[in-house]
C-alpha cells in the first residue's frame, strides 16, 4: 500500500506536494522552503538482528553508541542499500517514508523531533514529500521516543 493510500485511511490531514529532485532530507528542507529541524528522516538499522527504522530531524545524525543502549541492543549497524531495497520495495532508495508500521518494521524517534508542530518527509520518490501535523505524525506512526539524535 502506498503512503499516501494509508494516510487516507488512518483519516491524517496531510499536503502532498511536488518539488525538484531532493537526494538529502537537507535538500527536502529547502526545496520544501522549510528548516531542517522540521524535514524527518529515516535511518534504518539492524539491531541483533532485526530491523529498526530511527527517525530524526535533517539536521541531525545518530550517535550510534547511545541508539545501541537505547536499544539495548549488543550489535548494532546501519542497513546496507542492497537491504533498503528488499524492505522498501515501492520507493526510490533513499526517499523511504519515517513511517516504520506502514513496513511492519518497529520504529522509534528522537526527542528532538518534537521541537516543530508541523513535520515534512520524503514520499517514496525525491521529488514528493507529504507536510503533516506533529501529532498525526506520532499518531499514525506510533514510535518509541529516545535519545540518540546530535545536532549536525
Amino acid at each position: 500500500m502506498n503512503l499516501q493510500t494509508w494516510l487516507d485511511e488512518m483519516g491524517v490531514s496531510y499536503r502532498a506536494s511536488h518539488h525538484p529532485t531532493a537526494y538529502t532530507a537537507q535538500d527536502l528542507a529547502a526545496a520544501e522552503h522549510v528548516p531542517g529541524r522540521q524535514v524527518i528522516k529515516p535511518v534504518v538499522v539492524r539491531a541483533d538482528g532485526r530491523f529498526v527504522m530511527c527517525a530524526l530531524p535533517a539536521c541531525h545524525r545518530i550517535d550510534l553508541e547511545a541508539l545501541r543502549r537505547q536499544l539495548q541492543a549488543n550489535q548494532l549497524q546501519l542497513a546496507d542499500e542492497g537491504k533498503l531495497g528488499e524492505l522498501f520495495p515501492d520507493c526510490e532508495l533513499g526517499a523511504e517514508p519515517p513511517i516504520g508500521r506502514l513496513y511492519g518494521m518497529p520504529m522509534i524517534m528522537d526527542e528532538s523531533v518534537v521541537a516543530d508542530s508541523r513535520v515534512t518527509f520524503q514520499a517514496g520518490t525525491h521529488s514528493d514529500a507529504v507536510t503533516m501535523s506533529l501529532a498525526d505524525f506520532r499518531r499514525v506512526a506510533r514510535p518509541e521516543m529516545g535519545y540518540f539524535g546530535r545536532h549536525l
